[in-house]
């Protein structure tokens, strides 16, 4: 399977953040900021050629995680982004096409992840 540039996959990662922001602002959750990519820590002032320095985020409901997002970093040869369900073992391995994010060979679009927070908000994996 082709996978597009490693650049496509970081601009894909933004586009996702937006729609896990807005999709939790949407459902009353909380979306925060885990981690930042550990070489952009190191940086100091120098400039960051990265479109994000966001690593992971979460959204959740009172302090607690219910779904982390997470792109590889920059030294990982087949890069990915994950959406890991806290508290069970249901996760979706992204990837970057050429016109956005796959699951597998099916598009993964903002109404599927609504479809996916729908479900954590009700207690069902989809």
């Amino acid at each position: 399977m082709a996978h597009a540039p490693d650049s496509a996959l970081y601009t894909h990662w933004v586009a996702l953040l937006g729609w896990l922001e807005t999709e939790a602002a949407t459902r009353g959750l909380d979306y925060t900021k885990v981690a930042d990519f550990p070489e952009y820590i190191y940086r100091m002032e120098r400039p960051y050629d990265l479109p994000t320095t966001i690593m992971s985020v979460a959204v959740g409901s009172g302090g607690q995680p219910l779904l982390v997002a997470a792109v590889s970093a920059r030294h990982v040869d087949l890069k990915g982004i994950s959406l890991r369900l806290m508290g069970g073992s249901k996760h979706w391995h992204l990837h970057a096409g050429e016109n956005g994010l796959l699951e597998g060979k099916r598009p993964f679009t903002q109404t599927r992840l609504a479809a996916i927070l729908d479900s954590v908000v009700r207690g069902v994996a989809v």
